[in-house]
């Protein structure tokens, strides 16, 4: 019973690190996340973060593969409404979109190399793959996402690619008041081109 107690105890705070980390990311972008803050806010003392994290990138790496774990539930719930290609196609884009705006710190983080390199964190990198490969899937697609010169994959990638420079666009403000100045419209505005694209990739 102890041991189990001692794992639990440990699991609780290792998951309260994460919490931490996330808090300050989404308040203060990644450049608030340090392992000090980190600790402070987690409310423990300054080298227990170090007990379950070499360091900052792999506290990050943590959250960005929860983040592709996010992400993966977001579009198959889309995907799980429609039938046709198309709409499982437009669906996906649209649930890409949606996850960016409701974790846009996140959002960035998953995407940025130079901030946490995920080829050093296996089990993170599994997860961002089975993500990315999840739209091969669904849309019956032979091949890899990692097989970019697959050219049965164009269409994946062609979707993928508006999605992500929408959501992109979107969070960093390039696109101004061009989808209205409420989330909602912007979301909205967004979707129109992902429906756009999926129907132009149908034909």
């Amino acid at each position: 019973m102890t041991s189990v107690t001692r794992t639990a105890g440990k699991d609780d705070v290792r998951a309260g690190i994460l919490n931490a980390s996330l808090q300050l990311m989404n308040e203060g972008g990644l450049g608030a996340l340090s392992m000090r803050e980190v600790a402070r806010r987690a409310g423990v003392s300054h080298q227990a973060p170090y007990h379950y994290f070499q360091d900052r990138e792999a506290i990050l790496a943590e959250l960005a593969g929860e983040g592709f774990d996010q992400l993966y539930d977001y579009m198959v719930s889309a995907v799980g409404l429609v039938r046709d290609r198309q709409s499982k196609n437009r669906a996906m884009g649209e649930a890409y979109i949606r996850f960016a705006l409701n974790h846009p710190e996140l959002f960035r983080l998953m995407f940025r190399t130079e901030m946490c390199d995920l080829s050093a964190y296996p089990q993170a990198k599994e997860k961002a793959e089975r993500c990315f490969n999840l739209p091969v899937e669904i849309l019956g697609v032979s091949g890899k996402m990692e097989d970019k010169t697959n050219p049965d994959l164009s269409p994946v990638i062609a979707s993928w690619s508006i999605a992500h420079g929408l959501a992109t666009l979107l969070l960093e403000g390039k696109l101004g008041g061009s989808f209205g100045e409420t989330r909602d419209q912007r979301e909205a505005g967004a979707n129109r081109i992902i429906a756009f694209f999926a129907e132009k990739l149908a034909k």
